[in-house]
Order: structure tokens, then sequence, then C-alpha cells
């Protein structure tokens, strides 16, 4: 390690700006972020462009002509050179002589330190560096971090610092108040203050009796409910995929996927809670069981869901059942089956003019299919989604037809969406057992409605079917 990584306040003096155009206007963004005041010299008679910054930040800039290398270095904390060319070498140099942190651009030689790819989250800031080597990794390593850290995590120190001074006069003992903030922040008033609650997390610490016994009590566990997506591990939120690294222990159904489950802590406990159709699984009791037990044994536990907890997953159940029990818990939405089986396909499942509704159910034995309201799903314009729907297929055709839907309604039939086999089989109603079969093995979703003519298996299966506008803008 070449560079030691420090945090320096550029409030403490002034900074030396030397250079003109972009590279010195984006170094000259980056100090006032940094709450810096600038004194700019732009050499070789070039312009001081100030248009794109607004008024309190124009006031923090000293707009400096004449030679830079006689300008009065003293209180200067820093001199930055962005395509200065010899000029900023020269300023560089005499920097370097009487001790002030120098930076040039892109010539690390002449450099004291080095301007890191830098996250910013408020009062957290994360600084990237390759020693000058490689400013590309070190913005893709940003990117990179960027999409991990939870978008609120500046929110979560500045409400730290809000109640430093507060905790310390009630906490002097050091390691009874590293503990307290070990505990707040991991949990549920930091999940409060991630959530975007502040308010409701400083209630929360107002109302606290002791904040030494919150200290000292046996950890509490928190339950979060985590959306796995229809199948593509990529499909993962950036949320979920926090919660998956952050976990202790993760209670997964069936559906969830081997490359999902590897994104997952390495040290996780993974725990298959699940069942399919026409196998015995372990109850929805004994999985209530299972996540209580976790969480009050002071464990972060994730249930992890197929699709979305809250679409045809039980998570409304689970999540009673913590909250009568006193569990804190959390939902990450997951993108639906659905979803995710309508845009690998290209399939609209609202239209303007043509499906103005969607509705999703569940049947998955011919026994809940005979429970459904099929005349209110006969409306043209109603794209209907069943979840489930491989063994009832027969039944559902039978109800739709029975209640007046066209047999000749287009219909999809998406088995393993988004996974690597998905396999999409079209057709019209009247045929529906038929595509099943032909789709099968499942997990299998069924999408009835004229929206399903303008999917891409339908345009591939039957193109002297396509609907007419659709051909038009082909030609």
């Amino acid at each position: 390690m070449r560079f030691l990584p420090l945090f320096l306040d550029l409030t403490s003096g002034r900074v030396l700006l030397v250079g003109a155009g972009e590279p010195a206007q984006a170094r000259l963004r980056l100090l006032l972020a940094a709450g810096a005041r600038v004194r700019w010299f732009a050499p070789d008679g070039s312009a001081h462009d100030v248009a794109g910054f607004d008024d309190a930040a124009v006031a923090r800039i000293e707009l400096a002509g004449g030679d830079p290398l006689a300008t009065d270095l003293a209180g200067v904390v820093a001199v930055l050179c962005a395509a200065a060319g010899d000029t900023g070498r020269a300023v560089a140099a005499r920097a370097r002589s009487l001790g002030i942190p120098v930076n040039v651009m892109d010539e690390p030689t002449h450099s004291t330190f080095i301007v890191p790819a830098i996250v910013d989250r408020g009062e957290v800031v994360v600084a990237i560096g390759t020693g000058g080597a490689s400013p590309v990794i070190a913005r893709r390593l940003r990117e990179r971090i960027e999409a991990l850290l939870p978008v609120r995590i500046g929110d979560l120190a500045s409400f730290a610092a809000r109640w430093r001074d507060t905790v310390k006069r009630g906490l002097p003992d050091l390691a009874l108040r590293r503990l307290f903030w070990e505990r707040l922040i991991d949990g549920p008033i930091g999940a409060d203050v991630l959530a975007g609650r502040a308010a409701q997390a400083d209630q929360m610490l107002a109302s606290m009796a002791s904040p030494a016994a919150f200290a000292r009590a046996s950890d509490t566990g928190v339950v979060t409910l985590v959306g796995a997506g229809p199948g593509d591990p990529d499909l993962l939120t950036l949320k979920a995929l926090r919660a998956l690294q952050d976990a202790d222990v993760i209670f997964y159904d069936d559906l969830v996927s081997s490359e999902i489950l590897a994104r997952a802590r390495r040290d996780a406990a993974l725990v298959p809670v699940g069942r399919r159709a026409g196998r015995p699984g372990i109850g929805q009791d004994a999985i209530h069981r299972l996540l209580i037990d976790a969480a009050q044994s002071g464990q972060r536990v994730v249930r992890l869901k197929g699709g979305d907890p809250f679409i045809f997953g039980r998570g409304g159940e689970e999540i009673a059942a913590l909250r009568a029990a006193g569990v804190a818990c959390a939902v990450i939405p997951g993108i639906t089956a659905a979803l995710g089986a309508a845009a690998e396909a290209e399939l609209p499942l609202t239209f303007r003019h043509e499906a103005r509704r969607v509705t999703f159910l569940t049947a998955h034995r011919a026994d809940d299919a005979g429970e459904v309201d099929w005349p209110a799903l006969t409306d043209p314009a109603m794209t209907v989604v069943v979840y489930m729907g491989m063994s009832a297929a027969p039944a559902i055709r039978d109800g739709l037809l029975k209640a007046g839907r066209s047999p000749q309604t287009p219909v999809g039939v998406f088995a393993r969406a988004t996974l690597p086999d998905a396999r999409a089989v079209v057709g019209v109603l009247r045929d529906l057992p038929a595509l099943v079969a032909d789709a099968a093995p499942g997990p299998v979703l069924l999408v009835i409605g004229d929206v399903v003519a303008r999917s891409a298996p339908w345009r591939n299966a039957n193109p002297e079917t396509v609907m007419p506008e659709l051909l038009e803008a082909a030609e």
C-alpha cells in the first residue's frame, strides 16, 4: 500500500486549484461538495467558467488571475492541478517543497496524494483508490459499492450523530456504549432509519427507559421476508441482496434456486422449509415456530420466498405470526413470477383500450379451480394470470369456457420463467391442458387474454395472426 487513506477537512483553509476545461470543472465540483473554499487559477488565458454552479457555490470560489507560481500559499491546505500542463507541475513542485499536499491529475509521480473514486452518502463516505494505477478499476468498484450500500446509510450516521452526546452522558462506560450502538444499529431502530422512518426511530430511542438495560439485554433478532424473484438471480433487488449478506440463518422455499442461495453470506445457515404441490412439507405452523425461535435466540433471520412474499407466498400469515409473538419483522418485495415471465416474453399484461385489468389467482388443485368465480373473469379486456395452475389446467379451461370466455382466447403457458431452461408455449384457451403438458415440467404460470397475442412467443409461433398494427410497423 503506497497511499494511506485519509480524510482531509477542506474547511480548515483554502484549496488552490490550477487548471482549465472539464478536468478542472470536475475537480471544482468535488471540492465544493466537500465544503471547500477554492482559489482557482485558469492558466494560459483560459476562462473561468462557473455557469454550472449556483450562487452559494460561486461565493466560495475566488477567481484568481496572474501567475499561480507567485500566489501566496499561506493557509492553503491542498493544491490540485488539472490539465494545467507545465504550469501545474511547477506549482505542484513548489507546494511539495512547502509540505502542502498536492495532486496532479493523472500524474501520480508529481503528487503526494491521489483523489479516489468516491461513494458519497452524506455522513458516510467511501473512498476507493488504486494508487493511481487504474482510475477505471476504481470507478467500477465504486459502482458496485454504490449498489450494495443502503441509500440511507448516511441518514443512519446522521441519526447516530444527533444522539451521540445524549448516549454518551447516559452511558459513560465505553464498552457498554459500544454495545449499545451495535445493538441499536443492527436492530429495529436502525432498520427504521434505513427505511426512511427517522421520526419513528427518534421516538423509540427517546422513549427507551434504560439504555444500559438495552445494551445488556439478550439480543432479540429480526425476521426479514425476502422475495427471491422468479428464478434469475440477477433479478434480486439490491435490498434483498443486502439482507442475504447480513443473515445468520435463511429459511428458503423449494423453488429458490441454488444460484440465489449462493448470494447469501458464506457462513449463513441454509434451512429448506418449502414444499411443492403433491409433496409433503413441514407445514406453515412449523415454519412460524422456526422463524420465531430463531429470532428470539438473537439471530438475523431471512425468510426467502420465491417471487414476492405477498403474492401467493403466505407472507401475510407469517407477518401475523411474528407480530403476535412480538418479533420485529420487515418485508423486501420481489419480482413476482407474472412480471418476470411477462418481461421475458415481451408480453404486456395491460394494454391501452385492450386490456384494462389484471387478475391474479392460484389454482394448484382442481378443487381450487372449482371455487373460482369464473363469470367474473370473462371480460375480454381482462388478463387472467394463474399461479400453480398445472394440474388444474382442465378445470381452469372448463370453468372459463362454461362462464362464456371465448375458446379462441389467446393463452400462454410459461414454465420455469427467467431460468436458463425456460419454456413458453402459446395457443388458445380450448387447448390449455395440452399446452401445459407441452411446457412441463413446472413451475408453470398461465396467462389468459388477448394480450398474449402481442408476446414474442406468439409472434414466433403465429406470424400470420400477429396484431395488424404490429405487421404494419414491421413493414
